[in-house]
């Protein structure tokens, strides 16, 4: 392996991309709920506040409505805040700084003022964290113009997506699933870059196309080798970005296989899957379709708290392994 490049968990990458854009421009702060001394919720902001200061790494009150106030109003007077959510649920405190301040301000100020901001959201099932604080909910952000939503699955892109993110004049929502913060990937050292709106394929492909998102797209790629082992071969995508959608690139490789699979943890009705499929529907891909879309998203249920159900509620590998069995041999 290059000496230039670590292998780093998805929490060190992003750490990392933090330090480094704080390093470039003092004009970057970090707020949130416990991220000094304590080093964040899920400890991913570390030993950042005894590098850079309080003044720059700052605990902000519990109170989500409050602090996402305050990032909007400091994103719009020059600095550009790092906006930590404890948890993605608690969004939902702060809808109305998000969806009717950040997501506005450019627009209804004729483009004077810019929100460089950027929101961070631990996300997702699988930590036994039960109903209010396991919730998938970016396709909620996803619908809304002047917001850019992304996704990144692996240690590599969350820390070049995360440093294109600081660079943007627009506020950026970055859903990092919380299973995610432990996995390893080989991360370049310094600062690069991974374009918003640009999605990945991970795996090629030449029977079905599965396009998935965040922790989705690690269960697509382990059932693809599996489905590989009975003669199908899946092109596996990783969508990175909600919005801007890269949809040409879900088109062209919808047209070389002619079947689709979405793959995505959150609710499956009005989710992502949703939005992927009506861009093939209504694509020049169309024409190329052998067989219906197959959206496989979360069940229609709040996430439980025990183990076994918690599974049950989100697509697991062998969803994908039975969806797609399907979907490939005619059984939908």
């Amino acid at each position: 392996m290059d000496a230039a490049v670590r292998e780093l968990t998805y929490a060190q990458a992003i750490q990392e991309a933090m330090a480094i854009a704080m390093e470039a421009d003092e004009n970057v702060v970090l707020m949130g709920e416990d991220i000094g001394v304590y080093g964040g919720a899920f400890q991913v902001t570390g030993d950042l506040v005894h590098r850079f200061g309080e003044d720059r790494v700052m605990d902000t009150p519990i109170s989500e409505l409050g602090g996402a106030g305050v990032a909007v109003g400091a994103a719009m007077t020059g600095l550009k805040p790092i906006f930590e959510f404890q948890f993605s649920d608690f969004a939902t405190l702060a809808m109305e700084q998000i969806v009717n301040q950040a997501a506005k301000i450019r627009y209804m100020l004729g483009g004077e003022v810019s929100v460089p901001l950027v929101m961070r959201f631990p996300s997702g099932s699988g930590t036994g964290a039960a109903a209010q604080h396991s919730q998938s909910l970016e396709a909620w952000l996803a619908h809304v113009p002047g917001l850019k939503v992304i996704q990144p699955s692996t240690p590599h892109d969350v820390k070049g997506m995360l440093l294109a993110a600081v660079a943007d004049p627009d506020p950026v929502m970055i859903f990092e699933h919380k299973l995610l913060y432990k996995t390893k990937g080989p991360v370049p050292e310094g600062h690069y870059t991974v374009p918003i709106g640009v999605a990945e394929v991970r795996r090629q492909g030449s029977h079905v196309t599965i396009v998935a998102t965040a922790i989705m797209v690690h269960r697509a790629l382990e059932a693809a080798a599996k489905l590989a082992e009975e003669g199908i071969e899946a092109e596996v995508i990783d969508l990175r970005s909600l919005r801007p959608m890269d949809t040409s690139t879900l088109v062209e490789s919808v047209k070389k296989t002619g079947r689709l699979a979405c793959v995505y943890e959150g609710v499956k009705t009005l989710g992502i899957g949703a939005e992927i499929a009506a861009a093939i529907a209504e694509s020049e891909a169309f024409d190329y379709l052998d067989a219906p879309i197959l959206r496989l998203g979360g069940a229609e249920c709040p996430i439980p708290y025990n183990p076994e159900l918690e599974k049950s509620a989100v697509p697991q590998v062998d969803t994908i392994l039975s969806g797609v069995r399907g979907l490939c041999q005619g059984r939908l």
